[in-house]
């Protein structure tokens, strides 16, 4: 068994990160829709949590996005 590449380590550990964002702010955006309802905020303000959870997707996106060009060149030997 050969020991595992350390840029195969950064890869998982960075997939392993945006995976815990993810799930992290489903529940936490989830978790305010709720909160808000039962204590009646403003759809205003409920709206940033709206606001906050879509730049948590997007940075989730880019990060992603960049994982899948690191392990592309990794591949061909770049």
């Amino acid at each position: 068994m050969t020991a595992p590449n350390p840029e195969q380590m950064r890869l998982a550990r960075d997939a392993r990160m945006v995976a815990f964002v993810i799930a992290g702010t489903m529940i936490l955006w989830m978790g305010a829709q709720w909160l808000g309802w039962k204590m009646g905020w403003d759809p205003r303000y409920v709206f940033l949590f709206d606001l906050a959870a879509l730049a948590a997707f997007f940075w989730a996106l880019v990060v992603t996005y960049q994982i899948w060009r690191r392990h592309k060149a990794a591949g061909r030997g770049n």
